[in-house]
Parts: C-alpha cells; structure tokens; sequence
C-alpha cells in the first residue's frame, strides 16, 4: 500500500510536470505559427482534427484502458493480439479517411479538405504500429518514461512546423510536423521498453477478453466524438474558417483544465482504481473521495484564473485578428466545470467494468449541441453559440453522477463544496480586478 501510494503521487507529479512543460512547448509554437500563419489555416486545420479524431474515436475498442486493467498484462499472446488489432484499426482509420474526404470537401465547399484528410490521416495509420510498452507503461505508473517520450515527441513536431512555417508559410507546415512527430513516436515506442517486442497474433481467450471490454468502450468513445467535437463540426458549418480559427484559439486556453484532468485520470487516476476493484462499493468510494479533493482544489483554482485573466492572456500574446478570443476564453473556461467533476471520478466507471454511463452522458450532450447550438447562433448570433457550448457539459454530468449513485459511488456532496469553492475564488479574484480598474474579464463581450 504505501508502495502504491508513492507510485501514485510520483506518477501524479510527473504527470502534472509533463503536462505544464508540454502546455509550455504548445504555446510557444502556437505564437510562433500565429504570427507566421493566417488564421484560415488553424481554422482549416481544426476542421481535418476533427474528423480524424471521429475516425479515431468511432474505431476505438479500448486497447490501452483493456490492457491496464486486465489481470493478463504482462502475458506476451495477450499483449501481441492487442498490437495486431490496434494496427487493423490504423488501416481502417486511414481508409475511413480516405472514403470521407470528398464528402466532406464538398460540404464545407473547401477542395483542399480532398488531400489533407488522407494525408494528415497517415498520422492515424503510424500510430496503429506503436508498441504495447505505453500501455504497459501506463500500468506499472512509470509516467517518467512516458512523459519523456511525449515531450520530446512534440517538441521535435513543433520545431519542423515552426522551421517549415518560416521558410514556407502553408499548411504543409502543420501537415509535415505531425507526420514527423507520428514517426518518431513509432520508433521510439518500440525501443523505450526492451521486454516488449510486438508481433502479429491471434488468440481468441485474448480476442474475447478485449473485445469483452471493448464493446462498451468503443460506444463510449464513438460518443465522445459526437459530444466533444460536434462544437467545431457544426460551427465549422455556422462561421468562417477564419473565425472558426480564433474560436480555436480561445478554446484551446479554455481547454487546459479538461486535459490536465484526463492527463491525470487515465495516468494515475484509473490504474490505481483498477487496482482496488477487490473492494466493496463503500470502501472504495472513500478511497476515491479522499484523493479526488486535492484534484478539485487545484483544478477550481486553475479555472477561476482562468476565467479571470484569460481575456488579458489573449490581448497580450496575439494581434488584433484574434482579439475576439479574449471574451470566450473566461466564459467557455468556466462552463468546463461540470466536466472537470465528472472526469475526476468517472474512470471509476471504467474500472469497474461500467462505462455505459459515461457513453450515455456523451450521446446527451450530443443531442443538447445538435438541437441548440444552430437554434442559438441563428437568434443570438456568435454570443448564443457560445453561451450554448459553455453549459453543454450539464447533461454529461447529470448521467455520469446518475451511473456513480447507482454503482454506490457517487460524491455529490463533494462537488457542491467544490463548485462552491469555485464561485468564491471567482467572484474575489473578479471583485479584485474590478476595484483596481481593469474591468471585468468579459468587458470586450459586445
């Protein structure tokens, strides 16, 4: 027990360092390629993301989750039938890729979508080839290693597109910097655990247990395509590749919250959990409360900083063209709220073997965003879609507490005491900033 409770607050802060030094290298590249590349790009780019992510997503059967918590980890004919079906998948995913393009082209009215998707697709299909060790590694909590690969990976990725920008201010930059980074992940993937040598396998107890596992999650993450991505797939339809373009830049400070907590649930969070399903419902539900609060604690005060200076971040790091991110960065980092409490504790699901719940909550807030997002912006305008994405994680929550209070695990008190929190540290740090004459942070909102 102490050895696990060491591993775990070890692999917490390495995941939280990876994480800030990686958000670091981000930002960097992201002022650099701004200022080298027109924001139609980022706009055109996001859009080709976005379907490669559904690809992905829509093919995910769970392999890496199904190798942490099964019993069979370290068992070399389960681990090689997994490698196999994750590089059936890269095919598949790339020939989706190639099947959607013209489609796709012609409803955005954009030809150049007809080669950038097969193109950028080529990412998925590399990825299909990389060793088992991750997920390995993710299991044995050694996120050092994993973290090291990850930084060094996207710091080469960031370099090429920065260097290409530079010299040839296109989208091949972004194009050609993610295939580099694809290929050097590959490689190294294969050589960063020497116990582990992939082959091609198929063995049906090993088939059986991961597609076992993987039926749920494949609904799961098929629906948090739909829920997570259908903000830019429909406002990629409703606004300019420009603005769709600025809107991904304030997004994407927004965001931070949601990745450091999925960071630290799926690095630390769930191979721990996965650890002490053994438990009755009730001891395990402390076990998970008692950690979870310090994760609460510093995410409610990332997000009021965030919705309290992120306006005076973006008026600061970039130019004029991108000055209407100012007032959605505060507005759509506060509405992440509801996600943060639920992405805190819904690996429990997962880890039980419950995961229907999350998939459900991902196939409400899918319907909340068709319905209202194209109902908001032709009445309201940019502000209604904005507003409508900012509490579109409301339904994800309602589901996901509905699953953990069925399962005898739910933490609503938790989250009332954190939301509180939230509110508090928010209306100081806003109160502050308006009794020293910098208004508030949605000053700039009309």
């Amino acid at each position: 027990m102490p050895s696990l409770k060491n591993q775990a607050i070890r692999a917490t802060i390495w995941t939280l360092a990876g994480y800030g030094g990686g958000q670091t290298l981000r930002l960097g590249g992201n002022l650099l390629l701004t200022r080298l590349l027109v924001p139609e790009l980022f706009g055109l780019m996001a859009l080709v993301q976005t379907f490669i992510i559904g690809l992905t997503l829509f093919s995910d059967i769970g392999i890496r989750p199904a190798i942490i918590r099964s019993s069979r980890w370290q068992d070399e004919k389960f681990l090689n039938t997994a490698w196999t079906m994750q590089v059936i998948r890269g095919c598949w995913i790339w020939l989706g890729c190639l099947l959607v393009a013209w489609p796709v082209a012609k409803f955005y009215g954009d030809d150049r979508l007809i080669w950038l998707l097969p193109l950028v697709g080529l990412t998925a299909l590399i990825s299909g080839f990389n060793s088992t060790s991750l997920a390995v590694l993710n299991r044995k909590m050694e996120v050092g290693k994993l973290t090291r690969f990850e930084a060094i990976a996207q710091a080469v990725t960031l370099l090429v597109m920065v260097v290409w920008a530079y010299f040839r201010p296109s989208i091949w930059a972004l194009v050609i910097g993610n295939l580099v980074g694809s290929v050097l992940k590959l490689v190294w993937s294969h050589r960063i655990d020497p116990d582990i040598s992939n082959r091609f396998a198929w063995e049906k107890s090993s088939l059986r247990e991961l597609v076992s596992f993987g039926q749920w999650i494949f609904i799961s993450t098929a629906m948090t395509f739909v829920a997570t991505q259908a903000d830019r797939l429909i406002l990629g339809r409703l606004f300019s590749l420009e603005f769709l373009g600025i809107y991904t830049v304030a997004f994407t400070f927004a965001d931070l919250p949601r990745q450091i907590a999925q960071k630290v649930a799926s690095q630390v969070v769930f191979p721990v959990i996965s650890r002490y399903t053994h438990l009755d419902r009730s001891e395990l539900r402390l076990k998970v409360l008692r950690k979870r609060r310090f994760l609460l604690l510093g995410l409610a005060s990332l997000v009021a900083l965030l919705a309290s200076f992120g306006d005076l971040l973006v008026l600061t790091l970039y130019d004029e063209r991108y000055q209407q991110a100012s007032w959605m960065l505060p507005v759509l980092a506060l509405g992440l709220w509801p996600f943060l409490l639920s992405a805190t504790i819904d690996k429990t699901l997962f880890a039980i073997g419950k995961p229907k719940f999350v998939a459900l909550g991902n196939f409400l807030k899918f319907l909340y965003m068709i319905i209202l997002l194209p109902l908001a912006y032709k009445e309201f305008g940019v502000l209604g879609a904005v507003v409508v994405v900012t509490f579109n994680d409301l339904p994800f929550y309602a589901a996901v507490n509905y699953g953990l209070w069925r399962e005898k695990l739910g933490g609503t008190q938790q989250d009332i005491a954190a939301t509180l929190l939230l509110c508090g540290l928010t209306l100081t740090i806003w109160g502050i900033r308006y009794t020293m004459g910098f208004g508030l942070p949605i000053d700039n909102i009309l």
